[in-house]
């Protein structure tokens, strides 16, 4: 019998993460890799001290409906859209995220998918494992040389301003954005409009939270005023772009091509867009490095033992 509070760890983390998390709870973790179910979610609140969910686990407000044990959600990740942060309050519990341990990693994903897009190296590495290379000649397979280009960034905060960093001063790009409220960004110029990046960004890089305000932000009419040779990459969240209107512009040749870690309603992807030659498509990998998800696992600890000790954390949404 152990007096240690009680934690569940929706999925498994690094090594070093759990044996940590040992330490200080008496920690239950689902042996799955898949998100929790709203059943289990309200049988979490009701069974134990903290939990610590992780993306797609459904916290939502009908989650908080009946008994509830728990103090907080100790979130592993910097996204906590799965989390009614609303009705977790309502209910009593803290909720807390992982933000900064993020920001590099995301934003190295997002040039990766720049670059991988602007010079079609999914479709050459396709080309090449197919058996179908002919060999190199002048015109082969020509891309976008993003040296010199203007970078649009949908969400200035922490990890659009490591994108712009990246691309500014790695690449020369120019670098205009769009962001809720005013700010100074050394390097890039704020826009009035969502609209107004997208016409005049070579490359539209979405950067921004997902919320109700940013549901589709990037529409039929902002991926109407992208210039044709354009390409989008999206590292946000799935919603932030209309899939649909994403896949048709891209079938009729209104951008050029697309860059995508995240989609609508993952993890299924439209048939539509894996047929596709011009976009690059990655499983979700915007933070997966280990030395990553151990710091964003050790912030999570850090709040969720905060949380059972009832102090304030140091990461409140």
């Amino acid at each position: 019998m152990t007096d240690l509070p009680k934690l569940l760890v929706s999925r498994a983390l690094p090594d070093s993460v759990m044996d940590a998390l040992r330490d200080h709870f008496d920690v239950t973790c689902r042996d799955t890799t898949q998100p929790m179910d709203l059943s289990e979610s309200r049988d979490a609140l009701a069974d134990y001290d903290v939990i610590l969910p992780t993306l797609g686990d459904a916290f939502g407000d009908d989650a908080f409906t009946g008994t509830i044990r728990a103090k907080g959600l100790a979130n592993f990740g910097v996204g906590y859209n799965h989390i009614d942060v609303e009705a977790a309050r309502k209910a009593g519990l803290v909720v807390t995220n992982t933000p900064g341990a993020v920001t590099d990693a995301t934003a190295d994903i997002a040039l990766t998918l720049i670059l991988m897009t602007a010079r079609r190296a999914g479709e050459g590495e396709r080309m090449v494992r197919a058996g179908n290379w002919q060999g190199w000649h002048p015109t082969q397979m020509l891309g976008m040389h993003i040296s010199g280009k203007t970078l649009g960034v949908i969400g200035m905060g922490r990890i659009g301003q490591a994108i712009a960093r990246r691309c500014h001063h790695g690449f020369g790009m120019d670098v205009v954005f769009h962001n809720r409220s005013v700010k100074s960004v050394p390097g890039a110029r704020q826009l009035a409009s969502v609209v107004e990046v997208c016409q005049t960004a070579d490359i539209v890089v979405t950067a921004v939270p997902a919320s109700p305000e940013t549901f589709h932000i990037i529409d039929a009419a902002a991926l109407s005023a992208m210039q044709p040779q354009a390409i989008l990459v999206n590292i946000a969240r799935g919603d932030v772009v209309d899939e649909a209107a994403m896949i048709a512009a891209l079938q009729n040749g209104g951008i050029a091509g697309a860059g995508l870690d995240v989609y609508e309603r993952e993890p299924h992807v439209p048939a539509a867009l894996m047929a596709l030659e011009n976009v690059v498509l990655l499983p979700h990998l915007g933070t997966a490095a280990l030395e990553v998800r151990e710091d964003m696992g050790r912030m999570a600890m850090d709040n969720a033992v905060a949380i059972a000790e009832g102090r304030d954390p140091p990461n409140p949404v």
